[in-house]
């Protein structure tokens, strides 16, 4: 089985694209402690905004899963 690392692939997606947590959060209408717990491994988003993500990176599910 394939280890995830999201909340590394969600931090590094983030920053080559020179946004804040904040500037993300607005972006999926969540709050930026949101953003932040994802990227501790806190937790992770639904299914509906990891598409989100997906989208606002232009990344695929597998891309940003592994």
């Amino acid at each position: 089985m394939t280890e995830i690392h999201f909340a590394e692939n969600l931090r590094t997606l983030r920053r080559a694209a020179s946004m804040t947590q904040k500037q993300l959060a607005n972006m999926l209408e969540v709050d930026q402690r949101t953003v932040s717990a994802w990227e501790k491994q806190v937790c992770e988003p639904s299914f509906e905004l990891l598409a989100k993500l997906c989208d606002i990176f232009d990344e695929t599910f597998d891309g940003i899963l592994s």
